[in-house]
């Protein structure tokens, strides 16, 4: 079958990786995603599998036991898994940028420790900035962190965390005040820090409790959680970069490789729709051919066509702006705002095309329905993007008069 959303320029290595990582997701992925999503199981088969192919340590440089890949190679590998079954992808997107994060911030000590367990899979990471009473304004962090000694002892309630079960390492944001007198900008008072802990659900370590998984309409599989900390004790070594209020910077950077990464998804979700879709177009027949002969079906499988390979394509470029080491918010920023829309859009099409099959569990599209949604709202809503957009291309193109 003819592919959309073909990338130009790969190398031999990135081609084989990404062959490597197709076969997995259409033999071991595809047909099991919907009955594991049904079950909201995690994947743990699938996980283990992805390890075994190095996936957790694509982007960790090589001399951590990583594979030192690019962003555009683990966003290329990110579109296809999310393809077979976009929780999965959610599953890897936490733990890169918690790697990300510390491969560009992280002490020598930090980077030498956790990095080549997380190149392995040993450590999987998640991280933390939502809390109950906030959503995208993060300088509404109330969750704090109080020196005490060589630690810091952090209090507060997180919100959102994907993988908070299974991690067993999480980069939490809180306002820290030491070293930053009252009447300081909110974003310059908040660190960033690396909370070790078991897997699992419960008191997960002294002051840090994981309650059970959010029960959610899509992206089921991966476990979403809460995070609770009451008197939790951190030493101060495990301080993101070793310095206090650098916490904002740090995770605005690792959000930007996640704004990419859902692009990703987004795009990934949308060229298994429209495979349905156009599957689904060729076998369903009314007045006597096809549906897919019919002029309105064209127009609309044309449209859904033309919207995957246009996300596709400003993905691509803001993966490779990001791997040129340049400020990439703007194009980030409109490549999550168009491939979450375009997703929407074109999963909503290929659902009509089913008619009221679509609407069974049995079809596949039932649900890429219920998980299209979640990336609107994931590393950014819509609104956020276009003030990020727009603000950006103020700077670009300020009046001068």
């Amino acid at each position: 079958m003819a592919r959309l959303a073909q990338t130009a320029g790969l190398t031999d290595v990135q081609q084989e990786i990404l062959s490597t990582v197709r076969d997995f997701v259409d033999k071991e992925i595809i047909p099991v995603a919907t009955e594991l999503e049904h079950r909201d199981e995690y994947p743990q088969q699938i996980v283990d599998g992805l390890k075994e192919l190095g996936l957790f340590g694509l982007m960790i440089p090589e001399e951590y036991g990583g594979l030192g890949e690019s962003l555009l190679t683990y966003a290329l590998c990110v579109e296809e898994i999310a393809r077979g079954w976009m929780s999965v992808s959610g599953i890897i997107n936490t733990h890169f940028i918690v790697a990300y994060m510390l491969k560009q911030h992280g002490t020598q000590e930090q980077k030498d420790y956790f990095l080549p367990r997380m190149a392995l899979g040993e450590t999987r990471g998640a991280f933390s900035m939502s809390e109950p009473a906030l959503g995208s304004d993060v300088s509404a962090i109330s969750s704090k962190a109080v020196k005490d000694g060589d630690e810091y002892v952090l209090n507060g309630q997180k919100m959102w965390l994907t993988n908070g079960g299974s991690s067993s390492l999480v980069a939490v944001l809180v306002k820290s005040d030491e070293g930053h007198p009252e009447g300081t900008a909110p974003h310059k008072s908040m660190t960033t820090f690396l909370v070790e802990k078991e897997p699992g659900f419960g008191e997960v370590r002294s002051g840090l409790t994981i309650p059970g998984k959010i029960d959610k309409m899509g992206y089921k599989g991966v476990d979403t959680t809460e995070l609770i900390m009451d008197g939790l004790r951190i030493p101060a070594n495990r301080v993101l970069g070793g310095e206090t209020g650098r916490g904002f910077y740090q995770m605005m950077d690792g959000v930007e490789v996640g704004r990419v990464n859902v692009a990703a998804r987004g795009c990934g979700v949308a060229q298994r729709a429209f495979e349905l879709g156009v599957s689904y177009a060729q076998q369903r027949h009314t007045f006597g051919k096809p549906i897919a002969q019919h002029q309105a079906i064209q127009f609309k499988l044309a449209e859904m066509a033309t919207k995957v390979e246009a996300a596709h394509a400003m993905m691509v470029n803001a993966a490779r702006k990001k791997d040129s080491g340049e400020r990439n918010d703007l194009e980030a920023g409109m490549a999550k705002y168009l491939a979450s829309e375009y997703c929407k859009e074109v999963v909503e099409d290929a659902f009509r095309i089913h008619g009221g099959y679509g609407f069974s569990k049995e079809y596949e599209i039932e649900r890429l329905y219920r998980e299209a949604p979640m990336l609107l709202i994931g590393e950014g809503t819509a609104e956020i993007q276009k003030m990020i957009i727009g603000r950006r291309l103020l700077e670009e193109y300020r009046f001068q008069g």
